[in-house]
C-alpha cells in the first residue's frame, strides 16, 4: 500500500449518480484509516448516532466538514478523527489520497488514507459515533464483495455501492470510497 501511493497515482473525483458538478458543495475529509494488526490489516469504520442531522445511522469513516483553521484535507482529516473516536496523530502515518468523492447531499469529500498503528485507546464522540468496529481490510478490497444497487431519489434513479459485513450495512460514499481504494491499489497490476 506505501508503494502504491508514493507512486503518484492520480485519479479522476468520483461523482455518485445524479450529482452535477456544482460549485456551491461543502468540503469535507475523511481519514481512511487502514488498522495494522498482527492478525491482519482492518478498517476502522464509525456507526454515527441516530439523532444526527447529517447521514444517521450509517457507516462512515471518521470525518467531517473542513474548517477555517484546518490547513489541508489532511489536517481536517485528522482533526475529526481526533474528535469523533480519539485516534491520536502519533499512530497515523499518512500514505495519500484517494480521489475526490462527491456527493448528492451537497460534500465533496477528500479522502484521507493512512496506515494506524495499535494500541488504539479509543474515546468515542458519543454525540456523534454511536460505535466502531473493523472489518478485514481483505473482505473490503474483494471485488466479490462490492454490490451495485440501486434507488430512486425524488424521481431519479441512482446507483451507490454496498459492502454488507456480519450485520453492518457499508453503503453510499464509504464504499464507494473503498471502491476507489481496490481500484487503485489493483490497477496496472
Amino acid at each position: 500500500m506505501r508503494r502504491r501511493f508514493s507512486e503518484g497515482f492520480v485519479a479522476s473525483p468520483v461523482i455518485e449518480s445524479g450529482v452535477t458538478d456544482g460549485k456551491d458543495m461543502i468540503p469535507a475529509a475523511v481519514l481512511v484509516p487502514v488498522i495494522v494488526r498482527e492478525s491482519g490489516a482492518t478498517m476502522l469504520l464509525t456507526q454515527r448516532t441516530a439523532h444526527l442531522r447529517d447521514h444517521a445511522g450509517q457507516v462512515s469513516f471518521p470525518g467531517g466538514r473542513c474548517e477555517e483553521g484546518d490547513a489541508s484535507p489532511e489536517a481536517t482529516a485528522l482533526r475529526e478523527a481526533g474528535e469523533e473516536v480519539g485516534l491520536e496523530a502519533s499512530q497515523i502515518e499518512i500514505l495519500g489520497r484517494l480521489p475526490e468523492y462527491r456527493t448528492g447531499t451537497g460534500f465533496v469529500i477528500t479522502p484521507v488514507v493512512a496506515l494506524v498503528t495499535p494500541p488504539l485507546n479509543l474515546k468515542l464522540d458519543d454525540f456523534e459515533v454511536a460505535e466502531v468496529f473493523e472489518p478485514p481490510l481483505e473482505f473490503l478490497l474483494d471485488s466479490a464483495n462490492h454490490q451495485r444497487h440501486s434507488i430512486e431519489v425524488r424521481g431519479i434513479m441512482r446507483e451507490y455501492w454496498a459492502m454488507p459485513w456480519q450485520g453492518y450495512y457499508i453503503w453510499g460514499a464509504t464504499a464507494g470510497m473503498l471502491v476507489a481504494l481496490h481500484r487503485i491499489l489493483h490497477s496496472g497490476n
